[in-house]
């Protein structure tokens, strides 16, 4: 099967350098632009995360709401560090050894990366079980596509990184992923 990931389009938040996991925000008006402005894979079925921006950037691409949305794939919560700038937390020693670990370290009052690529990957999967289509559309987070990438290839996780509207066309057989190319 067929899989596309795209990541959600610009918000306000992200134009700024925010940590933007939990928060709820909708698409800004660069952002709305930049995702009707490009072209996107067409999709049997469309799944998103449940986070403003993704439901958003989805009805944008695909013409009309997901048609599954699924917890599961929310961003990671950054706990302490939600919808804060690095200039903001840089003298945080939480932060700093946060970053210093590959962000492999607690996050207080949110996830670590490991119980969130986990909740990513198993929403993923169970997407996707029993489907009988040719192509499936994520349009989720960026943390989000870097998860189940990751861990479903192998890869390092920040080998997958997107910026906005940014995406991977995939083929998914039998719980394992190949990237066929990025979406620009």
């Amino acid at each position: 099967m067929k899989v596309i990931l795209i990541r959600h389009g610009k918000t306000y938040g992200n134009a700024q350098g925010r940590l933007i996991g939990v928060t709820d925000e909708g698409l800004s008006d660069e952002g709305t632009e930049e995702i009707r402005s490009r072209k996107y894979p067409k999709a049997d079925i469309v799944f998103s995360s449940p986070l403003k921006r993704c439901v958003e950037t989805a009805g944008l691409i695909y013409n009309k709401p997901p048609d599954i949305i699924i917890e599961g794939l929310r961003e990671m919560n950054f706990g302490i560090f939600e919808n804060k700038t690095h200039e903001e937390l840089k003298e945080e020693p939480c932060y700093i050894k946060w970053l210093e670990t590959n962000c492999e370290s607690d996050v207080p009052k949110g996830e670590t990366k490991k119980e969130f690529t986990e909740r990513c990957v198993t929403a993923f999967k169970r997407a996707l079980e029993g489907r009988d289509c040719d192509t499936a559309a994520f349009v989720v987070h960026g943390g989000t596509v870097m998860a189940v990438l990751s861990a479903l290839t192998g890869q390092d996780f920040y080998s997958f990184l997107l910026k906005n509207g940014q995406g991977y066309e995939c083929e998914y057989d039998s719980g394992k992923i190949s990237v066929i190319r990025k979406l620009e």
